[in-house]
Order: structure tokens, then sequence, then C-alpha cells
């Protein structure tokens, strides 16, 4: 049975091309953004999926101004493509896997999680952050690609990038809240890399690695900020043993059954692509 419309399936499948220049510049700042990777017809599609999506799985009823500032953020929703056969087509495309082992110079890419970033109107900051720090994973062969669902200005808050700052140890032991914004915020001032904030375009997707530090700011408008994000990680990648008790809720919950210094190759973690 068709699940979605056969142009966009097709589209899904057709490779999205990068330069030397494109791989060179994600290696050095271990982020980059990509115009038309999706087209408007396929963004369009999977904004009405992922959202009708999101609605039946939400579970939060604290109002926005009762919540932590992590609480405020955004709604967050994981893999829905447990759920939803139509979101699972997006999750599990071969165009997008393939620019992200591409991007990472790996053989192929396997799936971490997924997850839905709604930021509400009036949503709060998402603080800075590196994202490996929940992650049990032996290598910084890591990827997040993240796809808003709508064209995204500066007032609903798209991701800001530290470039180059994965090579920053301080802060990598903070999970993400107030101490992490802090904190990080402090170290980035008094560094040189530089801070890059922009609009995203439909149909535009960025890619950043694990160890990147990042953030978002507020949506100040009244509309929802829907993205869908892919984390993804080499084929090959070994689990390791957790270092502190994110890692554990993450092992357990993202790599159910894997065995610490063997390839994550769980039933949730399918190789999406491989050369």
């Amino acid at each position: 049975m068709q699940l979605i419309p056969l142009s966009i399936a097709e589209y899904l499948k057709q490779p999205y091309e990068l330069s030397q220049e494109q791989i060179d510049f994600y290696q050095n700042y271990r982020f980059i953004k990509l115009k038309n990777v999706l087209n408007s017809e396929t963004v369009l599609f999977f904004n009405e999926a992922i959202t009708t999506q999101v609605n039946a799985m939400n579970q939060e009823l604290t109002s926005l101004e009762d919540r932590t500032t992590y609480g405020k953020a955004f709604l967050q929703l994981f893999n829905l493509w447990l759920e939803n056969d139509i979101v699972k087509e997006l999750i599990f495309s071969k165009r997008i896997a393939k620019i992200a082992s591409d991007l990472m110079k790996v053989n192929g890419v396997r799936l971490y999680h997924d997850q839905a970033l709604f930021k509400e109107g009036g949503g709060g900051i998402t603080p800075w952050h590196a994202d490996q720090y929940y992650w049990p994973l032996e290598t910084d062969k890591t990827i997040t690609c993240w796809i808003p669902l709508q064209a995204t200005p500066l007032e609903m808050g798209p991701l800001e990038f530290s470039a180059g700052s994965h090579t920053i140890v301080e802060g990598r032991e903070l999970e993400i809240g107030d101490e992490s914004e802090q904190v990080i915020q402090k170290k980035l001032r008094v560094t040189d890399f530089k801070h890059v904030i922009e609009a995203f375009d439909i149909g535009e997707i960025s890619f950043h690695s694990g160890w990147i530090f990042h953030r978002a700011g507020v949506n100040v408008t009244n509309e929802m900020r829907k993205v869908m994000t892919i984390i993804y990680m080499d084929k090959d990648m070994i689990l390791k043993n957790p270092e502190n008790k994110n890692q554990i809720h993450d092992w357990n919950t993202w790599c159910p059954g894997a065995k610490v210094g063997e390839i994550v190759n769980s039933p949730i973690n399918p190789i999406l692509y491989s050369k």
C-alpha cells in the first residue's frame, strides 16, 4: 500500500550530491546548513503528518509559564517512526541518510533515534549544550539532521551554532539547562569561535555533530516552530560504558539489548544507508 505520494517517495530516494567544499566545511566546523534538500511538496506533506502524530503523542499539560527552562524550550516527542508509517518514510529516507554518511566520511549510518521538537509560540530558549553528553557512544561519528517543517525566521528560534566548538572539552559534562546555558556561554565568549544564527528557508536543513555546542532562541511569534530531527551514527558505532545517568537511560531506551564493546545493533537501530 502506498503510504505517501509516489512523487515524494521517489524524491526521498534521489541522492543529494555534496561538493568537496561542503564536506570540508562540515569537517572543519562540524555543522552545515544545506538548501533545497527537500522540496516544498515534501515539507508541506510531512508538516501535516508529523503535526498529527505529535498531537496524538503529546501529554504536556503544564502551562508554558509554569515549566522549567528545558520544558519551555519545546515539546519533545521521540521515535515517531515506530508509531507512524508515514513519518517513517522521512526518517528512513536514503537521500538524507546519504548526506549524513558523506559529511561524516563513514561507510554508512544507522539510526540512533528521531525526535520532534516543537517550540510553541512564546516558547523560551533552548540552552547551550552538546548532544553527545547524553549518548553512550564510543566515537564522535554522530550527526543530527535538523529539519524545519516551515520557513523559520530568526523570530521563531532557529538553531545557533558555535562553529568549530567541538574541540572544547569544558561543558561537555553538563546536561541541558540553566547551568549549561551560563557556563558554556561564558566559555564561548572568550573564544574565537564564530556564532552562526541564520533563518531557514523551506527545504533548508542543517546537520551538526554530537560535540558541537549549539542553542536556539525564543519563539516570539504566535506560531509553532515545528522541527523534525534524525540522529544518525556510524553504522559500526560501538556502545561504550555509560559515564552518567543520562547515558544509562539512553542505552536502555535507544539501544535496548546492545552490549558494551560491541556494535550498536538493536532492532530499533537499523542501518539507513550503506555504501
